[in-house]
């Protein structure tokens, strides 16, 4: 029921003229009609039809007005993350809270995207509130498995044709591990560099806006757009392959089996392509290193729903309660003497990095494929220490397990070295598909490259 298309060809076809936002509209709308029942990525909208084809009918018209000057984004249906405030739908973050009082003014980076001419196409399932109560989607490879969360909805939506560019949010891994077991490409900038401002809170030390698309070159389209400061593709960093670097040790072990022998395997393709692989023994401290971050991050989603919680605490779900009430019992102190080991990881992460000559870390992006548990969005562990340093991380499809679901190779840049990690990245995707397409393995579409 896979149904991939490509950001970057039907951008470019809708801003030649040759596909118009009107069908693009219609085409998305039908697709949802088609396959979301069984999905269920999108929130239920009464009349998306309607409102999609007047929005598409209003660019379209636009763009025949100005035709040169038609924006990056003319007529591309977006899927946005139900925590993240648009006008016109209203935001229930996955909760049974009434949605007028999480409502407010419109997120920043859905104005840059109508800005950029896309048209949103509706609000995507999320975990309760993007901490871990999942919502109802399935992943679309195998109904019976999660899609990962809490960016759920997004990830199923592209994976499954419906909208070629989604939204997400990252605290913890809810960006890159719904990617790798959706088998898409999840994009996590460096904390900060998009405004998260209109967005509902997680945990604002370390919530990370984010996107989906079905190959690198679309979520670096999506990124020229969204991100503060993004450098034209001329003046991003050009030379020798990026030195990978694997993070050896007690993080790397808490992959699964069938996840660490896909890594083996990634490793030595890259190195038979020209890249050179370093072994880097790293967070010795790990189990500190995860102690450190669910500190904050308990603290700061207690605080963040402090007023909410007083009022409607009986309508918040299990998992959410039990992470609000964890918050509670954290004082300040604790808190930042959390956030001052942050700040100390940080630096030692770094200086590891350089010591070691590293131009890109390389991990699996999740400790293995999508479990078969939908009372589950699966572990974040893989991508807890680079989300605690504020890293940018990218999620591209990389095979399949045993059972026939995606896998994913995580890559993480330097800090605001966002651009040479997804020009980076665009390398390896093309090891990796060649490699799938040698084991006759390759992403089912055949427009999936842009």
């Amino acid at each position: 029921m896979l149904g991939q298309r490509s950001l970057v060809q039907e951008a470019a076809a809708l801003r030649a003229g040759a596909d118009d936002p009107v069908d693009a509209a219609r085409r998305t709308c039908d697709r949802i009609d088609a396959v979301d029942a069984q999905v269920q990525a999108f929130v239920p909208e009464a009349g998306r039809r309607t409102r999609l084809l007047e929005a598409a009918r209003r660019q379209a018209d636009a763009g025949r007005a100005d035709a040169a000057g038609r924006p990056v984004l003319h007529g591309v249906p977006v899927g946005i993350k139900d925590i993240v405030r648009a006008d016109g739908l209203p935001t229930r973050a996955g909760s049974a809270l009434p949605p007028e009082v999480l409502g407010g003014a419109q997120a920043a980076v859905v104005d840059r995207l109508c800005a950029a001419g896309a048209l949103i196409a509706g609000k995507t399932v999320t975990a309760e509130f993007a901490v871990t109560a999942p919502g109802p989607t399935r992943n679309p490879h195998n109904p019976a498995h999660t899609p990962g969360g809490s960016s759920s909805g997004s990830a199923a939506a592209v994976a499954a044709g419906m909208v070629p560019l989604a939204i997400g949010t990252q605290t913890v891994g809810s960006m890159i591990r719904p990617a790798a077991y959706c088998g898409v490409v999840g994009f996590k900038p460096t904390y900060g560099r998009i405004p998260i401002d209109g967005v509902i809170p997680n945990a604002a030390g370390f919530d990370t806006l984010g996107c989906y698309a079905t190959d690198v070159a679309g979520v670096a389209l999506a990124a020229s757009v969204l991100v503060d400061g993004w450098r034209a593709p001329e003046a991003a960093g050009r030379g020798a392959l990026p030195v990978l670097g694997v993070p050896a040790g007690p993080y790397l072990a808490r992959a699964g089996d069938e996840a660490l022998r896909a890594f083996a395997a990634q490793r030595e393709l890259l190195r038979a392509a020209g890249y050179t692989v370093r072994e880097v023994p790293v967070m010795a401290d790990f189990e500190q290193i995860v102690e450190q971050l669910f500190t904050m991050n308990r603290y700061e989603v207690a605080r963040a729903h402090a007023d909410w919680f007083a009022r409607f605490g009986d309508r918040y779900r299990p998992e959410t309660t039990s992470a609000i009430r964890e918050g509670h019992t954290i004082g300040d102190a604790a808190y930042e003497a959390a956030r001052e080991r942050r700040t100390a990881f940080r630096a030692r992460l770094a200086a590891d990095g350089a010591a070691a000559g590293i131009d890109l870390w390389i991990a699996p992006s999740a400790t293995g494929p999508a479990p078969a548990d939908l009372t589950t969005t699966g572990s974040s562990i893989m991508c807890l220490p680079w989300s605690n340093a504020g890293l940018p991380s990218v999620s591209v499809p990389a095979g399949r397990a045993a059972d026939g679901l995606p896998l994913g190779l995580q890559l993480v840049g330097g800090h605001g070295a966002d651009e040479d990690l997804l020009y980076g990245a665009a390398g390896i995707e093309r090891v990796l598909d060649a490699a799938c397409a040698r084991h006759d393995d390759r992403r089912p579409g055949p427009e999936r490259r842009g």
